[in-house]
């Protein structure tokens, strides 16, 4: 019988306590048949059981009210009902875990008092009142069956074939009100009520035969005839109920077949008390009894909790045909055996046999007949859904195949790459993603206009395959970004991103004559997350390439994408940076290496952002030349450093303030006139401020455009500086041409005694000497390098050995010790 486990599916096979009640029931019928217990106690007994145990579980489902938002004490989910199914009106009761069984032992699977739901109303609260009645009239006829078996040992053998026969009578009320009203019963149509009824009267009539040619000859008690008689019918009926619902309702089927084998049971009982059979043949009562209890309570359970149901296919011949003829068949040939002829009553039962199973045949025959006229009907639709959906397959195939290509470069469109990232097999080992960027292609649009721009671009693409491999995907992402999805590993990804660098900026032919393009590549493993992740951390490696220079290969690591992140937080903080106040300035004192007297200052950006912490020029500066506020800052610091320079002058201090300024700003034509004004706004000479530049900016910017600011400064009177000067053989050929005052080298060229560096920065300070440059060494960390910086013949310096760099206030409160000279 049907039992529901966790997995929401119904194994048929028994739990338990059904086991128990089985093995229980086979030992009391062995004990009564050897004589170790009475034939009528082993009987009562091992009905008893069953029917306790049958009636425990309805009892239990009778009262326990659950609702559709509660799930059913069950130990699995309710199976889900298909679109079309019968939905039982008691769909939320249940039954406790491991089978209904397991309630008479098991009261704690009841569900817990918190989680108890709100009374039912309205419709559900009649369909569940509805389902309490169908379970309690069950219950209530397995119990009138189990008590009419009980009482038999304690009544006279005079009394028994009556006490069977009212038993009998009141069971067969009691389920037959409970079936009737079981939930997902549907009105049938004609044809289905016709065969119903063929159905019913071919097998009501071969039981009639068999159980009249069955019975001992002679005489036939009128109890005998008339249990006959009437159980044949209703076991016709309700046999037949069970098979035509053992698909549409499984659960109402179970019950009626244990409502027949309980029938079943009692009538056989009934005519073997009416023949004063010998008290063991009783025992034969036993096993429809007990299953007929126990499958009317699985029934009930099954029905509770709803199945799917099956797809309906054509009736089948099966026993509806072949179990009125067998059944006929073989209690003829019993009967022959035995008797060896046939009285003309049962000659005429034996051929009112014949007519319901040839009107069953024909039946059968129209019902195949009108089933494959269905299914060629489905298949002729089908043949057109299928025609059609190869047109709409052909359609949809090229709407995959336009939406999955670029239409200019023929190349993969991002939403085909990702495609391609997904699906990548997970056995495999990992491949490589290179994200492409080319540079100058909006050059090549605005000189030449979008039609050469995308010629342009078509030869990218070919280039690109042409490198690629031929299982390789490439893809162009945006309208200068392109992507290669490869199954290389590392080694031979850098190499096809350096092939593709090389292939990329060949020139490219135009009218009227050629041009370069400069790429980038970004370089991610497919193993380091979904596709949306791997494409992002290659977009990270080729921004980071772009930052470092052009026409280079970066891979993706965690070191980088922290990089991005603080170089995205950076970019979010420094607008407003200004207007909020978290600029500042610290100072280092430049000193003269002979008495160490302070001649100077250098000032020294800072930016204090309460999110980010303090950040230094190096990491703020070129954050700012990408944001345009490189004229913004150097504006703020030019001011801040003359106001602080005239507070220092207004005291006595005769000190120069040097400010660092890079090659945009220097080169903006307004740079000199913005001094200027600076100048005169706070009242400072012009000979106190130094404007420092560093040579690699120099060397970068354009040296004309350099030198005509430098000169222009130098008209006003302020002095100009070259830092980080390198001393190479070139930087010592460009010093005659920058017109600067002071010249700023590194620690390193200034070596100890007898190091190889002294010719070196003898040298620079000879040409300075010349040029009428003085010479600051910066960096000094040690007294030794002080020392050698003397000992060389430098003028100045500034370093940590000498002086740190600090606030305005502290580097006021230094000055206090040591007086100021003018140098």
């Amino acid at each position: 019988m049907s039992v529901a486990y966790s997995s929401g599916e119904h194994r048929r096979r028994p739990s338990p306590p059904d086991l128990v009640v089985l093995a229980v029931g086979t030992l009391l019928v062995l004990a009564g048949a050897v004589g170790l217990v009475p034939p009528s106690a082993a009987l009562a007994l091992a009905v008893a059981a069953g029917s306790a145990v049958a009636c425990v579980r309805l009892s239990w489902l009778a009262g326990t009210p659950v609702t559709p938002s509660a799930p059913a004490p069950s130990a699995g989910p309710v199976p889900p009902v298909r679109v079309g199914a019968a939905q039982p009106a008691w769909s939320g009761a249940g039954a406790p875990p491991g089978g209904a069984a397991h309630a008479s032992v098991c009261m704690e699977h009841r569900p817990p008092a918190a989680t108890e739901p709100s009374p039912p109303t309205g419709r559900h609260a009649r369909r569940l009142a509805l389902s309490r009645r169908v379970v309690a009239s069950l219950d209530a006829a397995v119990l009138a069956a189990g008590l009419t078996v009980a009482v038999l040992p304690l009544t006279e053998a005079a009394h028994r074939p009556p006490v069977v026969l009212m038993g009998l009578a009141v069971v067969a009320a009691l389920q037959a009100v409970g079936l009737f009203r079981l939930p997902g019963r549907s009105r049938l149509a004609g044809p289905q009520r016709l065969r119903r009824t063929v159905d019913v009267v071919g097998l009501g009539v071969s039981l009639i035969f068999a159980g009249w040619v069955l019975l001992p000859a002679g005489q036939v008690p009128p109890l005998a005839r008339t249990v006959s008689v009437a159980g044949a019918a209703g076991l016709a009926v309700l046999v037949v109920a069970a098979l035509a619902d053992r698909r549409h309702r499984p659960g109402a089927a179970l019950c009626r077949a244990g409502a027949a084998a309980t029938l079943s049971g009692l009538a056989g009982l009934a005519v073997l008390l009416a023949y004063a059979a010998p008290e063991r043949a009783v025992l034969t009562v036993v096993p429809p009894l007990v299953a007929g209890a126990l499958l009317t309570a699985a029934g009930a359970r099954r029905a509770s909790v709803g199945e799917a149901l099956r797809p309906d296919g054509p009736p089948a011949t099966w026993p509806r045909v072949t179990a009125p003829a067998g059944i006929a068949a073989l209690a003829a040939g019993h009967h022959l055996w035995a008797v060896g002829e046939f009285t003309a009553p049962a000659i005429a039962l034996g051929l009112a046999v014949i007519p319901p199973m040839v009107l069953q045949e024909l039946l059968t025959a129209a019902d195949h007949r009108r089933h494959a006229e269905r299914l060629i009907a489905r298949e002729a639709r089908l043949r057109e859904l299928v025609g059609d959906l190869d047109e709409r397959d052909q359609r949809a195939r090229t709407v995959r195949r336009l939406t999955a290509t670029d239409q200019l470069t023929g190349l993969a469109t991002r939403r085909e790459l990702l495609r391609g990232l997904a699906g990548r097999d997970a056995g495999k080992p990992p491949g490589t993603l290179l994200v492409v960027d080319l540079h100058r292609l909006s050059m090549v649009n605005d000189g030449s206009g979008h039609a050469v721009g995308d010629e342009v671009l078509v030869e990218v693409a070919g280039r690109l395959r042409a490198d690629c491999g031929p299982a390789d995907l490439v893809a162009r992402l945006t309208g200068d970004e392109l992507a290669v999805l490869t199954d290389v590993g590392p080694v031979l990804a850098y190499a096809l991103a350096t092939r593709l660098i090389a292939a990329l900026t060949e020139p490219y032919p135009l009218p009227g004559g050629a041009t370069r393009l400069q790429a980038t590549v970004g370089l991610a493993e497919t193993a380091g997350g979904d596709p949306e992740d791997v494409l992002r951390q290659a977009d990270l490696a080729r921004r980071r390439a772009v930052q470092l220079g052009r026409d280079r290969v970066e891979w993706y690591d965690a070191y980088l994408e922290e990089q991005l992140v603080r170089r995205l937080d950076l970019e979010r903080e420094l607008p407003g940076a200004i207007a909020r106040g978290e600029l500042d300035l610290v100072y280092q004192p430049v000193l003269a290496l002979a008495d160490r007297l302070p001649v100077g200052t250098e000032a020294l950006l800072r930016w204090r952002s309460p999110v980010l912490g303090t950040v230094l020029p190096a990491e703020l500066l070129p954050v700012a030349e990408d944001l345009d506020l490189v004229g913004e800052v150097g504006r703020w610091v030019l001011h801040r450093a003359c106001r602080q320079l005239a507070e220092w002058s207004d005291g006595g201090r005769e000190l120069w303030m040097s400010v660092n300024v890079g090659p945009r700003e220097l080169a903006a034509p307004d740079f000199v006139p913005r001094t200027a004004t600076a100048l005169a706004a706070y009242g400072v000479p012009a000979d106190r401020l130094v404007v420092e530049v560093a040579e690699p900016a120099v060397v970068a910017a354009e040296l004309p455009t350099v030198v005509a600011r430098l000169a222009g400064l130098r008209s006003l009177g302020v002095r100009t500086a070259l830092d980080d000067f390198r001393a190479e053989h070139a930087s010592l050929a460009q010093l005659r041409k920058l017109p600067i005052d002071l010249l700023k080298v590194g620690p390193h060229l200034v070596g100890a005694a007898g190091d190889a560096q002294r010719p070196l920065i003898d040298v620079v300070v000879s040409l300075g000497d010349r040029l009428g440059v003085d010479v600051v060494v910066e960096g000094l960390e040690s007294e030794a390098g002080v020392a050698g910086a003397r000992r060389a013949g430098c003028r100045y310096g500034q370093g940590f050995a000498l002086a740190r760099p600090a606030t305005a206030e502290r580097v006021e409160a230094w000055f206090e010790e040591l007086p100021s000279t003018s140098r």
